[in-house]
């Protein structure tokens, strides 16, 4: 009976006055509102929580599409500089073909003065040595104008008949006489 004497006992310790009910359900309110407010900060919380992953997915997402189009845009690249090394090494081809062009068409240029590594350099190289190639046949010209011949034998005169023998002045004797005899 001691049990039953206890019991008894913590029942009436815990006999609830007005006042003490009063007291109860006011911090039963304040649990309830602290309550609610923590399950509403709980809530905001959640939200935000949610909203972080959806920005971390999307985050992701696009770092994906970032990477993506970076592997693409290196892809290019590598193909851009391929399709450049090739334009340089035809445009090489090109020029040096324009050059062996440009020496057999102009033969009166000696070749070591026809140069250049693009076609611009070459037709400059051309038209400077073009000017000089003017300049020394207009030089070669006047030069020979000064030292200009006549064309044909000289006239001729009496031959002389000293010096020879008696048989070459009998000869030029005769020969003159025949050549006399033509003139009539």
């Amino acid at each position: 009976m001691e049990n039953g004497t206890e019991e008894t006992q913590g029942t009436q310790n815990t006999q609830v006055t007005p006042e003490t009910m009063e007291a109860i359900k006011v911090q039963l309110d304040e649990e309830k509102k602290a309550r609610a407010a923590d399950e509403a900060s709980l809530a905001e919380k959640d939200d935000r929580i949610a909203e972080l992953r959806a920005e971390g997915e999307a985050l992701r997402v696009e770092r994906s599409n970032l990477l993506a189009s970076l592997s693409e845009t290196q892809q290019g690249s590598t193909a851009a500089a391929d399709e450049l090394a090739q334009v340089k090494e035809a445009n090489a081809r090109s020029v040096a073909k324009y050059l062996d062009a440009v020496r057999l068409t102009n033969p009166a240029i000696p070749q070591d003065i026809i140069a250049g590594g693009t076609i611009e350099e070459i037709d400059a190289s051309v038209q400077k040595a073009t000017a000089i190639a003017e300049s020394v046949k207009a030089s070669l010209e006047a030069q020979a104008r000064e030292a200009k011949v006549p064309a044909g034998a000289p006239t001729r005169g009496e031959i002389s008949i000293e010096g020879l023998s008696s048989r070459e002045k009998i000869a030029a004797g005769i020969q003159q006489k025949q050549g006399g005899n033509s003139q009539i």
